[in-house]
């Protein structure tokens, strides 16, 4: 190339720069925290990445890409709101791109997306709310531990894991989970609208689906990955810009900070035990 070439088409990528595409990668849990806990997904984590991620001028698209088993549902709600709040402040195309999961709340993070594309072996879905727990009363009394548990209000000792389980606490546990599920049925409803395929009995189930069924189920709308898809609708030199903080190979690998503390241990552990549930 001489330098007549070059300058030309110096002047054409300032005068035509290539499209722009804000990558923002949503991979752990989904849970309230900061500071070492960073390795989760809450919205005081990445509303500053949401922000910086609809802020160039010349912007094609946002896209996300998630790998999230799920986790809090009101973290969820947060971050797909302000999601959607950016995208009605400056309307860019927002696409999902589901990596090994979005299930439960990593589904209701690729739902806030105008579209969703998955690998046909990722799994999605988890329509649903569950909440686990233990029962201990019988061990702590095996080894000889007295409970002493004093309240104010008969409701503040709900479902303690050292006393016998209520059916009256059980049936209030429930409630809870029913309205928290009608909020996320609301949501999905409200953002797939006519491209589900299937009945509500069946999408809202709790089921959890490979990337291949839930294309023909309406609850994505391709098979495809990151690169691929972008290039295709953009061409080939779009621009994928990367949000967000580089992190150390021992948070990339555990999802932990440099210096290590008990609660990130815990976290990565669940977020293992979470991935797990899925097979993965």
């Amino acid at each position: 190339m001489d330098i007549a070439e070059l300058i030309e088409a110096a002047v054409e990528r300032v005068t035509s720069p290539p499209p722009l595409v804000s990558v923002v990668r949503m991979s752990g849990l989904i849970a309230a925290g900061g500071g070492f806990m960073r390795g989760t997904l809450n919205i005081a984590n990445l509303a500053p990445m949401l922000e910086a991620a609809f802020r160039p001028r010349r912007l094609a698209a946002v896209a996300l890409v998630i790998n999230s088993p799920g986790g809090s549902a009101a973290q969820s709600a947060l971050i797909g709101r302000r999601l959607r709040q950016h995208a009605a402040e400056k309307p860019v195309p927002v696409v999902a791109f589901v990596e090994d999961v979005a299930a439960s709340g990593g589904y209701w993070l690729a739902a806030a997306a105008d579209e969703i594309f998955a690998d046909e072996t990722s799994i999605i879905g988890s329509v649903g709310v569950v909440s686990a727990g233990f029962g201990l009363q019988e061990a702590i009394g095996r080894l000889g531990i007295e409970r002493r548990l004093h309240t104010s209000g008969e409701r503040k000792r709900m479902l303690d894991p050292f006393l016998p389980e209520k059916p009256d606490d059980v049936a209030r546990l429930k409630a809870l989970q029913s309205d928290i599920h009608e909020s996320f049925k609301a949501w999905v409803r409200s953002r797939r609208q006519d491209r589900l395929a299937a009945g509500e009995d069946e999408l809202f189930n709790g089921d959890v689906w490979t990337g291949k069924q839930a294309l023909g189920l309406g609850l994505i709308d391709g098979i495809g990955d990151l690169r691929s898809v972008m290039r295709a609708r953009y061409g080939e030199t779009v621009r994928l810009r990367m949000i967000g903080e580089r992190r150390s190979w021992l948070r990339r690998r555990f999802g932990l900070d440099q210096a290590g503390t008990a609660a990130a241990i815990l976290t990565a552990l669940e977020e293992r035990l979470a991935r797990a549930h899925w097979g993965l």
